[in-house]
């Protein structure tokens, strides 16, 4: 925003009629410009539009330079994504390649109205779409209090302060960002995949997820059961999400097509193939078949000729058909290079746990037939991130030749490491792992899918055992309040945070002097 902006929109509403007479006299034009700087954003498609574009600068500002990889973290409440903006304009002073994430995994468990959920698309389709839009309804909200804030500011500062002022009002960041959504497989066939994906762009998601799990059998990304689709099918769901874009006039729109291959064992289906080495072909390559003899038929068995035999795909009472063991990585390459070759921006791949080396080396053969290619990482809550660091040094130092007869591989949780040459080798690691694996397996953007699902339970244990227990309301005041204080977190204030200063704004512009507002000397938050 500049101040040329502010200037144009006074003038803009003076060029309305009745301003020029005698029927808005108590309206004033100054106010309805601050009004409209503080709501920037009038729809969702504004914020899809303007959050696609910052994503397609950010992956151009990637492919030349992986030092400049995003960030994001996983919310399930438009409050939790809100706070996270603010403390990243008070911390970093930009939200400059930081987003949100929309985990489906937490809708389900969070946000649906039959009650906590699995990850398998229980939860109501409009779910997803809903809490995009109360992500960006607590955005905006945050967007008009700062604002706000600043203008009450410049309203009471002296000539010499209201400079500062107006440059901070000028140079205004929006806390609006982009959302990566997770429209989890689609919660149907291709038609409602796009009517889904629609809701979802029209709320606001410039960046939808989708997988290539069974929709009607999907399973979270790090359990077991996984079954996939052949690529026909999902490359589908991937044109309907673009379709949906396009329609829209969300044009740069970017779609990340994530595999759960590697842990999926499973397909429903055969592939429809036409000739030897089409991607039907290829994905029924992977099939755990066997040769047979026509008379070892049993009655109801599947065959397919490949590659001039007869083989029966072996099928397991569920009716589904199993791979063949140790082709998850090929099968993930494949996949990424299919949906990269056919509308696809970014991939995903589902991995049993965090290494470099593993993650590496499918991008490696990724980026033989894609060089741009960019990869979407999880980094998950569901690896146990300490043991896996510290076998990981284990091995390394064991394969260096090193004594490591003070540890125990099986054992390395333990809290008797964290101070040994392995634990803090590890642990350095752990710190370094997303710029390490921006540089060295092209991984675009890392987020933690379920992150503020696991501090709430965590920060409400603590205090918990705290109020409950012998420190009473000490608890709360040492765990919490006087922490708020200290750290300069803005909801110490929660009045102002829910709205109330903003509130008395609007009274005064709406009732003048006659307002009755709020934030007088009897608001107990005059104490902070």
């Amino acid at each position: 925003m500049s101040t040329n902006k502010f200037t144009s929109e006074v003038e803009k509403l003076n060029s309305i009629p009745e301003f020029s007479g005698s029927n808005w006299s108590s309206i004033k034009p100054e106010y309805a410009a601050r009004m409209r700087l503080q709501n920037q954003f009038k729809s969702g498609i504004d914020i899809a539009k303007y959050t696609a574009s910052l994503m397609r600068k950010d992956m151009d500002a990637y492919d030349s330079d992986t030092s400049a990889y995003t960030q994001s973290l996983g919310c399930w409440h438009g409050f939790i994504g809100q706070q996270k903006l603010i403390s990243i304009k008070k911390h970093f002073g930009t939200t400059d390649k930081k987003y949100l994430y929309l985990s489906g995994w937490m809708v389900a468990a969070l946000r649906s109205e039959f009650g906590p959920l699995p990850d398998q698309s229980m939860h109501e389709k409009t779910s997803v779409a809903s809490l995009i839009k109360e992500l960006y309804t607590f955005l905006r909200q945050a967007d008009a209090r700062e604002l706000g804030g600043l203008f009450r500011e410049l309203d009471n500062a002296s000539d010499t302060d209201k400079p500062k002022i107006q440059e901070k009002i000028d140079n205004f960041e929006t806390h609006i960002v982009p959302i990566i959504a997770d429209i989890d497989a689609g919660f149907g066939n291709e038609e409602a995949t796009y009517l889904m994906a629609k809701q979802m762009i029209e709320a606001g998601a410039c960046c939808i997820q989708i997988e290539n799990q069974v929709s009607d059998e999907k399973q979270c990304g790090h359990q077991d059961g996984k079954v996939t689709v052949p690529h026909s099918d999902f490359l589908a769901k991937i044109n309907a999400v673009r379709y949906a874009f396009l329609e829209l006039g969300v044009d740069d729109g970017v779609i990340v097509a994530r595999t759960d291959s590697l842990g999926a064992g499973l397909t429903k289906q055969i592939a429809i193939t036409h000739e030897v080495g089409d991607l039907g072909d290829q994905y029924n390559s992977f099939l755990d078949v066997e040769e047979l003899d026509p008379s070892e038929l049993n009655h109801g068995d599947v065959l397919i000729n490949q590659n001039g035999k007869v083989v029966r795909p072996k099928r397991l009472p569920s009716n589904l058909y199993r791979f063949k063991e140790g082709t998850g990585e090929a099968r993930c390459i494949l996949d990424s290079i299919t949906s990269l070759q056919n509308g696809a921006d970014l991939i995903w791949i589902e991995t049993e746990k965090p290494h470099i080396g593993q993650i590496g080396a499918m991008m490696d053969e990724i980026k033989k037939v894609v060089p741009n290619a960019k990869l979407v990482y999880n980094n998950s809550p569901s690896f146990n991130w300490t043991l896996n660091f510290r076998q990981q040094v284990f091995d390394a130092m064991s394969e260096n030749g090193d004594d490591m007869s003070s540890y125990n591989r099986d054992d390395l949780m333990n809290e008797m490491y964290d101070d040994t040459q392995l634990g803090k080798e590890a642990d350095k690691k752990i710190q370094t792992f997303q710029a390490d694996a921006a540089r060295e397996a092209g991984i675009f953007h890392h987020l933690i899918t379920l992150p503020t699902y696991h501090t709430a339970a965590l920060s409400t244990d603590n205090l918990a055992k705290e109020y409950f227990g012998d420190k009473g309301m000490l608890g709360y005041v040492e765990g919490v309040q006087r922490k708020e204080i200290r750290q300069g977190i803005a909801c110490v204030k929660h009045q102002n945070m829910a709205g109330s200063d903003m509130g008395d704004d609007h009274k005064e512009y709406f009732a003048g002097e006659a307002a009755l507002k709020a934030s007088g000397k009897d608001n107990t938050m005059n104490q902070f």
